[in-house]
């Protein structure tokens, strides 16, 4: 009746024993540390960086605590922050602007417990201190860039096909087109159905239905015609998404030079994002973080002023007036001129790609009407020479590549050779098209949180937690005796299942969330009070005591079940419709709630069933009684 199979006390204990596991590299700590990472995405560290890197820490007589090295960082652990901050300087100087040193923090956890992939829970901003930004897109330069964008594609696609226009503009939030017959309009809307139908005014593939795009409207004055084309709501929805997406990648790019170990970047509302890095003090180093982009350059090689001997004085310092040195990927010198052809603002995309005559991975680009017009120019007038196509990056600058011009290239459409592999251009592509935010962004919410706020927070957040516990543990032995020990055991294990799976989750804990724990607590304990007042009920209404327990557990079941389920059906509408500390607070209860029925049903029942469930006769339980039954 009151016995559990052996294979249930096995599971408990390894439940518990996992839990233990997981749970124990929250315990540790985290030390000062430095974070080395390459430059460009894509890029691995090889051994000799590591070698280099230890050799100026010992120079400097700067001792560390610990090293690990693998092909994508190197994290350098240190006991004190004066001397993270003095490595930091040091590693900079020696390595150059090909790394991004960044500080941060690295937990002590030993690395066996990672290779098992037992990792401490991450703290959110409100615990660990950081900076926090809401930014809202301007839907203003939103709809006017993308109506000129637009303009500009339909007017090259009208000249293309021959169809005769004398004036086009853009009007409000519409572009407005005049034709003299009527003929011209029909042949205008057909290609700009097209076009829609093939590709979206951001330059990438449009899901919309080519009828579906664009409202056209039609006015016949005289012998004047008039085509009016405007975006639908779902052009404009898909318009936003597409211009939110990018800007998100490019935060996401920007972000990763700061080293922050679980930075948010994620949309909230249909036209903002929220931006928060954990362990950032410094909020105008994170703006210049965020605001920064990649800028493509294209500039003529100084052909005449290239020799050897020119070259070896550049790299001495002293430059031909007008001209930079950059260097290539293989390390050679390059003369620039200072002169700047195009940049990339005049790129309207970029995507990788196959060139089909050599099999070598390329990045093709395409330029908008003026970008277009100027390239012909160029390359018609400097046939046999070569053109440096310059890639900006956090301050690094390097050429991608410096191609011979073979004749005059017009058409807008571009191809950058020179990249070692696939992943290279796909890199480079996403660089040069989110490099940028696709549309302007302004910081509507700025808040700093200290890492001393932020340890208060913990520590008031841990406080309510073990005091809220501690007054439950007093009432339960108190009211219930030993059956209030196994609710409280039950309410340990709850805890430790609990914060095992945030761990493992790899979960980020904030305030809410601590609150979270604090309600699961008390949730977890009501499941405890049912049972023991059902056992009690049975007790009282003359059942004997091993089976008073198992009718408990089993009828007190359904009522738990029920109550359980309905809080968690709030917590998942709180996590689907939530953002921010919301969605951290349902994160939270919905684990809470598994882990309380588990322990609550499971858990205490099999310390029930081993201390009872061996005993053919029970005159009496440890229950509390109020009053005394006969239970003979």
């Amino acid at each position: 009746m009151n016995q559990y199979a052996s294979w249930k006390y096995i599971l408990i204990f390894l439940s518990i024993g996992l839990s233990f596991l997981y749970v124990t590299p929250n315990f540790y700590g985290e030390s000062f540390a430095i974070q080395v990472m390459p430059l460009k995405a894509g890029e691995t560290i090889e051994p000799p960086t590591l070698k280099l890197v230890e050799s100026s820490l010992n120079k400097a007589n700067i001792k560390n605590i610990g090293i690990s090295f693998n092909n994508t960082d190197i994290k350098i652990k240190f006991k004190e922050a004066s001397e993270q901050l003095k490595a930091k300087q040091v590693i900079e100087e020696k390595l150059g602007k090909k790394y991004v040193v960044a500080l941060n923090l690295i937990s002590n956890s030993p690395s066996w417990l990672s290779d098992l992939g037992a990792l401490p829970m991450y703290l959110g901003l409100d615990l660990r201190g950081g900076v926090h930004f809401l930014m809202q897109l301007d839907l203003s330069k939103l709809s006017e860039k993308k109506n000129d964008s637009f303009l500009t594609n339909v007017r090259k696609s009208l000249q293309k096909e021959n169809v005769k226009y004398y004036d086009s503009k853009v009007i409000n939030n519409y572009i407005q087109l005049k034709f003299k017959s009527e003929d011209s309009l029909d042949k205008a809307k057909n290609i700009i159905r097209d076009q829609a139908a093939g590709r979206s005014i951001f330059g990438g593939n449009s899901p919309a239905k080519e009828t579906e795009a664009f409202n056209f409207s039609e006015i016949k004055n005289n012998n004047e015609y008039i085509l009016k084309v405007k975006n639908n709501q779902y052009t404009d929805e898909e318009n936003v998404n597409f211009a939110l997406k990018q800007n998100l990648e490019t935060l996401h790019n920007r972000v990763n030079e700061l080293g922050v170990a679980e930075p948010i970047i994620q949309q909230q509302g249909k036209d903002r994002i929220v931006v928060q890095l954990p362990g950032v003090q410094d909020t105008a180093k994170a703006k210049e973080i965020i605001g920064r982009t990649a800028i493509l350059e294209m500039r003529m090689v100084d052909e005449e002023r290239s020799d050897p001997a020119t070259i070896e004085k550049a790299e001495n310092g002293q430059l031909p007036p007008g001209t930079e040195l950059y260097y290539d990927r293989s390390e050679n010198p390059i003369l620039v001129k200072k002169e700047v052809i195009l940049t990339g603002e005049r790129l309207e995309d970029a995507s990788p790609g196959v060139d089909q005559m050599t099999g070598q991975s390329v990045v093709y680009l395409d330029l908008d009407s003026v970008g277009t017009n100027i390239f012909k120019d160029v390359t018609r007038a400097n046939i046999g020479k070569r053109i440096a196509l310059i890639l900006i990056e956090k301050n690094y600058t390097e050429v991608i590549t410096a191609p011979k011009i073979k004749s005059e290239i017009g058409g807008g459409n571009v191809m950058i050779t020179g990249m070692s592999n696939a992943q290279e251009s796909t890199d480079i592509a996403l660089l040069l098209r989110a490099g940028s935010l696709s549309v302007p962004m302004e910081i509507v919410e700025e808040r700093t949180v200290g890492p001393s706020m932020g340890k208060e927070n913990i520590a008031r957040g841990v406080n309510s937690t073990l005091w809220g516990f501690a007054a439950i543990v007093i009432l339960m032995v108190a009211y219930y005796m030993f059956f209030g020990v196994v609710s409280v055991i039950g309410l340990t294990v709850n805890l430790l299942f609990l914060t095992a799976l945030l761990s493992v989750l790899q979960a980020t804990l904030t305030l809410p969330g601590l609150a979270a724990i604090a309600i699961t607590i008390g949730m977890a304990i009501d499941a405890n009070v049912l049972i023991n007042e059902r056992i009690r009920d049975e007790i009282r209404n003359g059942m004997p005591p091993q089976k008073s327990i198992s009718q408990g557990y089993d009828k007190a079941w359904g009522t738990i079940l029920d109550s359980n389920v309905t809080t968690m059906i709030a917590g998942l509408a709180l996590f689907m419709f939530g953002s921010g500390p919301i969605k951290g607070f349902a994160v939270v209860l919905v684990l809470g709630i598994l882990t309380s029925v588990y322990s609550a049903i499971f858990v205490s029942r099999g310390i029930v069933n081993y201390t009872y469930g061996n005993k053919r006769t029970i005159k009496k339980i440890s229950i509390g009684e109020i009053f005394k039954v006969d239970n003979n």
